[in-house]
């Protein structure tokens, strides 16, 4: 038994990266929106496993595995550059809604 097809992970990773985009648009919070960005960004490390291990039946191509890695330790640096981020906006204007950020220009 092979054990699930890749179909179905092409699915989660559709469904976590819609999930992801309804977050990273709808929500206000800074760090919210960092969190469904990097929900996104799972969502895509998913969606290339799932192509690589559909090439040969039961082996996960080592290409995909080595491009998934790389991604996982970029988007976990682009993570901290965006809570970094995040933490010096609050210490300065007090808030964490990009609705008042965007109306703090001036």
């Amino acid at each position: 038994m092979n054990g699930l097809p890749p179909q179905f992970f092409l699915a989660l990773s559709f469904t976590l990266f819609a999930i992801g985009a309804y977050i990273a648009a709808t929500k206000r919070n800074l760090i919210r929106i960092i969190m469904g960005l990097e929900v996104m960004v799972a969502a895509c490390n998913v969606a290339i496993l799932a192509l690589g291990r559909g090439i040969v039946a039961g082996v996960t191509d080592p290409l995909a595995q080595t491009i998934v890695v790389i991604s996982i330790a970029v988007g976990a640096g682009g993570a901290a550059l965006g809570l970094a981020l995040a933490a010096v906006v609050f210490r300065r204007f007090k808030t964490l809604d990009v609705g008042k950020l965007s109306e703090l220009r001036g």
